[in-house]
């Protein structure tokens, strides 16, 4: 669900860049859900994902396409858990670190 949210919304930015003239490649959505990123990539439609919903073919359109890839990113990686779940003082502060979040105190003390 996620993944397809995520592909519609890029879909939507690049549209409004190409109305502004800004031309943009192919880009990349990190999942860690392999299930997923496989139906994305199968071009033989099975008949054990026949149940599968519209979205995964929109997304498997697109890729496709080349307007999107989609790339395997462990969870221990996925920069996206900071906003999403509980994650314990150590991996938060790792996330936090490669985002480069700036604490206020510091921002008041570099300006």
């Amino acid at each position: 669900m996620a993944l397809g949210s995520c592909c519609s919304q890029i879909l939507w930015i690049k549209q409004q860049l190409r109305d502004f003239g800004i031309k943009d490649s192919c880009t990349e959505i990190k999942c860690d859900n392999t299930s997923a990123i496989n139906l994305t990539k199968n071009l033989i439609l099975h008949l054990r994902a026949k149940h599968i919903e519209i979205q995964h073919h929109f997304i498997r359109d697109h890729v496709q396409n080349g307007e999107v890839s989609i790339q395997f990113i462990d969870s221990k990686n996925q920069l996206a858990d900071i906003f999403t779940k509980h994650l314990e003082k150590s991996q938060f502060e790792l996330i936090h670190s490669r985002l480069n979040i700036v604490k206020s105190e510091e921002v008041q003390t570099q300006g």
